[in-house]
């Protein structure tokens, strides 16, 4: 055991203290949606504004329109009643850092971490490899705002999703915290 879970015990412990959250409602208060990275830079409560109960927020490597994202979506919308999506991608994501090819060929060799310098990622750890990542679609990045259209474009089109419902595109920028709209993306949104 790390100390990591004695911290996270004791926050927790700390906050549950003076928990006066009890009365939220299920439903987001506020009636939207976030689709975002789970980049530990980025806390969408602060450049969003929310506060508890306000809104849903989902979170993935890259922020990607994966279909356990937009499966969260959908339930958000006709469970829990949001009626707002954005997706939220932001610079200098992981996901700009290889190619779905690069991760197949590191899980084949080993399980174990990677590390990158450099010359690229490479394996820290010995074999046995695994061929299960070849089957998954690991939704990386080559251009922000490229990705940020291709997610707008595959929730609308996905058959499940209300055409009314409207998905804004965004890039947070991780060095001055400033939300950029993909102008394309929010079009293809509407």
């Amino acid at each position: 055991m790390t100390n990591i879970v004695n911290e996270v015990l004791t926050a927790n412990s700390a906050y549950a203290e003076g928990f006066d959250k009890a009365d939220l409602p299920m439903p987001p208060g506020r009636h939207f949606a976030i689709l975002t990275c789970m980049d530990a830079r980025l806390d969408p409560a602060k450049y969003a504004g929310l506060s508890e109960g306000d809104a849903h927020v989902i979170r993935n490597a890259g922020g990607r329109a994966s279909d356990d994202a937009i499966r969260s979506l959908v339930i958000s919308y006709k469970l829990l009643g949001t009626r707002e999506w954005f997706v939220i991608h932001h610079s200098d994501c992981g996901m700009e850092t290889f190619t779905d090819d690069i991760m197949r060929d590191l899980l084949a060799s080993s399980l174990k971490a990677a590390s990158i310098d450099a010359d690229g990622w490479h394996d820290c750890g010995q074999g046995p490899g695994s061929t299960e990542g070849s089957y998954i679609e690991w939704l990386t990045i080559k251009d922000q705002a490229q990705s940020v259209l291709e997610d707008v474009r595959r929730i609308k089109a996905h058959p499940l999703v209300p055409a009314d419902i409207p998905v804004y595109g965004y890039i947070y920028d991780v060095k001055s915290g400033r939300l950029m709209e993909v102008p394309e993306a929010t079009a293809a949104g509407k």
